[in-house]
């Protein structure tokens, strides 16, 4: 997801009350030295850090029009997916990166204008999108970042999107701003693949790839879908 990461929603607390396979006391509130709040499952490599492992949650509203929260997908057809990491970032994924099924034919048209318009190889923009999001639109992270391209609220307003999660406005402003990446770093797909989820500011102060597990594991698995979808 895109760094700087910001508050999740307060409504999030009540994953306490899920059933399985959550458990009440995996709950934490951290609150960071920026200010922000989260809530997370996860146990923390440091303090005030937690790390991405895999969890997700559904949120959708039920027959009594009540919100409710459950770790097996639900049935109705409208409801939101609150994810604990983004999907290729979990450095302990057991996920064979070469040969999981990719999305081809998604979001084919959306895609492709706005690479086009941006001069980004619509090869990479589906590794994003995969990488991020595994192509679900609804997909919405702990620290706010929401859609296709896990746009955070900040960034989303910085490359004019309204509605992030209008797929074909998220994937123009994460197509946008994936650009503005690459034009940093001039052309360096890893560069600026790390500043997408990492931040480009880490990215300047390490001179390269940040050292953290997350945004390594995150790098090299877009490169191996970029190249896989490439050649789709």
């Amino acid at each position: 997801m895109i760094s700087p990461k910001q508050c999740i929603l307060p409504a999030l607390i009540a994953l306490i009350w899920l059933s399985a396979p959550v458990a009440a006391d995996s709950i934490k509130r951290i609150v960071h030295p920026d200010g922000r709040v989260e809530f997370t499952n996860v146990k923390s490599n440091s303090p005030g850090r937690a790390s991405s492992k895999s969890e997700t949650v559904f949120r959708y509203t039920d027959d009594n029009g009540v919100v409710a929260y459950t770790s097996t997908r639900p049935s109705v057809a409208d409801f939101d997916v609150i994810s604990f990491h983004c999907y290729a970032c979990d450095p302990d994924s057991h996920v064979n990166w070469r040969t999981t099924p990719l999305f081809a034919g998604r979001y084919e048209t959306e895609i492709k204008t706005a690479a086009k318009e941006y001069g980004v190889d619509p090869a990479l923009v589906r590794a994003v999108i995969h990488a991020e999001s595994a192509f679900n639109e609804k997909a919405i992270s702990p620290v706010g970042a929401q859609g296709l391209m896990q746009l955070m609220p900040g960034t989303a307003l910085e490359v004019g999107v309204q509605n992030a999660m209008v797929a074909a406005d998220n994937i123009r402003g994460g197509v946008t701003y994936l650009a503005k990446m690459l034009e940093r770093f001039k052309g360096d797909t890893r560069l600026a693949t790390a500043a997408y989820n990492a931040g480009p500011g880490a990215v300047s102060r390490y001179g390269g790839v940040p050292p953290y597990a997350e945004t390594k594991a995150y790098v090299e698995r877009v490169g191996i879908l970029r190249e896989r979808y490439a050649s789709n």
